[in-house]
């Protein structure tokens, strides 16, 4: 058991500006639930050192003395200690490769491994994510990627005032830029060239919910999907009118013997499904993706379509604001993750190969695979204000007991991967990914 909980410095990505406690949750922590402090240095963090200090922590080059710490990335592997307690986003749960090295020393230190991705309530649903986030900020860049694109085809718009989600201070500032567009939408109307300009959103998560709000800044009409295969025949369409489509399992995906959809056996049995999104696309301008995907499901948006589209001249598709980011995953032309210095690239459907920037033939991808960390202020203070209650009981926990005995609320125990350096039940699975 300690008191003692440090607060590491982010050093995965130089851009990397998040905490995943504020000054105002540690200010609470002290004060409220008694707990000592430890800030590591760092002269980036969104919040100064000097913020901390003011709110009741301390400020240290090192956590040496504290056997519990949050950080909000993965750790570099030399940083482990023996027997402590870190809490995190991993990146193991899917066995992930790169991190299997991370995973194995700190099964060699006896650390225990809590992760937020994996810290759920009774029906598995997450309790502390960045997520919402991820769909703010990807919004608000596939957006300004937009602009940039159409600029490129010869078509300046408004949407060339709108700048990237980090070049904002707060997200209350992109807000106010994205509505003044919609407002001039809504009174002056959309450019025949794009008309009617739709914006499609795969999946309905916490990611797309946060990508729909700020899409619900402009004049949005909401429709079913088997309402877009009709818009097109409309000969009469009002001219101020951006449509929204939300797609829903049973909406992309079909069984592979024409079985109706069944989302309990998608979920089990994905490899019984086939991908049915391709008759959608000829009449979407933007496509979000929030979807989860593995290798084991089907893709959304393939190479081959792509090409066939692109050399038939009827691409609609403009912009892919690749929100889940899974390279060559359910959108099989990101063939990167970007980085937020260099966010958005074009991919060419007959070379298959992508340039990054606005330029060249083809199709628009932004797939920033760290968006939350561009708006680190606002995604800081809400991962926070939930994380904020676990912090005490997490402190108090004496994980020198037993695996069963130990005294965690269930969230937490269920987030929990390593137990004195060993996988816990749910986590068994992990051990065949080791040694990959």
């Amino acid at each position: 058991m300690s008191n003692f909980i440090g607060i590491r410095h982010e050093d995965k990505y130089p851009l990397e500006t998040r905490v995943p406690l504020t000054p105002k949750h540690v200010e609470w922590l002290v004060n409220h639930k008694k707990l000592d402090i430890v800030v590591q240095s760092c002269d980036k963090r969104i919040f100064k050192d000097e913020e901390y200090v003011n709110a009741g922590a301390k400020v240290a080059d090192n956590l040496k003395e504290c056997s519990v710490i949050f950080g909000v990335k993965e750790i570099p592997i030399e940083v482990f200690e023996p027997e402590k307690t870190y809490v995190f986003f991993s990146h193991v749960i899917k066995g992930q490769p790169y991190n299997m090295p991370m995973l194995r020393r700190m099964m060699e230190k006896k650390c225990n491994l809590i992760d937020y991705e994996k810290i759920v309530d009774e029906q598995g649903k997450r309790l502390i994510f960045f997520g919402k986030y991820a769909g703010f900020a990807g919004m608000i860049n596939t957006l300004w990627a937009l602009g940039l694109r159409l600029k490129e085809q010869g078509y300046t718009t408004n949407l060339l005032k709108l700048k990237q989600a980090h070049k904002y201070h707060s997200m209350k500032e992109a807000v106010d830029d994205i509505s003044s567009i919609g407002q001039i939408i809504a009174e002056k109307g959309i450019s025949n060239t794009v008309r009617p300009f739709v914006i499609a959103f795969a999946g309905y998560g916490n990611v797309s919910q946060g990508a729909q709000q700020i899409a619900g800044f402009l004049p949005i009409k909401e429709i079913s999907p088997e309402k877009l295969l009709a818009l097109h025949n409309r000969k009469m369409l009002p001219d101020n009118i951006v449509y929204k489509v939300v797609f829903h399992e049973e909406d992309l995906y079909e069984h592979v013997d024409g079985r109706p959809f069944d989302l309990h056996e998608y979920y089990t049995h994905p490899e019984n499904f086939r991908s049915k999104f391709e008759k959608y696309l000829p009449f979407i301008n933007v496509l979000i993706n929030c979807v989860y995907w593995d290798h084991r499901y089907p893709r959304l948006v393939t190479k081959d379509y792509l090409e066939k589209a692109f050399k038939k001249g009827n691409l609609r598709l403009t912009v892919v604001g690749d929100i889940s980011c899974d390279v060559e995953g359910s959108i099989e032309c990101t063939l990167k993750p970007t980085t937020i210095d260099d966010p958005i690239f074009v991919y060419n459907p007959e070379s298959r190969t992508i340039k990054m920037g606005c330029e060249g033939p083809g199709l628009q991808v932004m797939s920033v695979d760290i968006l939350p960390a561009e708006l680190p202020r606002d995604s800081s203070t809400g991962f926070g204000d939930v994380l904020v209650n676990f912090v005490k009981a997490i402190a108090d926990a004496d994980f020198s007991d037993n695996f069963e005995d130990l005294d965690l609320p269930k969230p937490i125990k269920k987030g929990l991967i390593l137990h004195r350096g060993e996988l816990t039940p749910d986590y068994q699975y992990l051990s065949e990914y080791l040694f990959k």
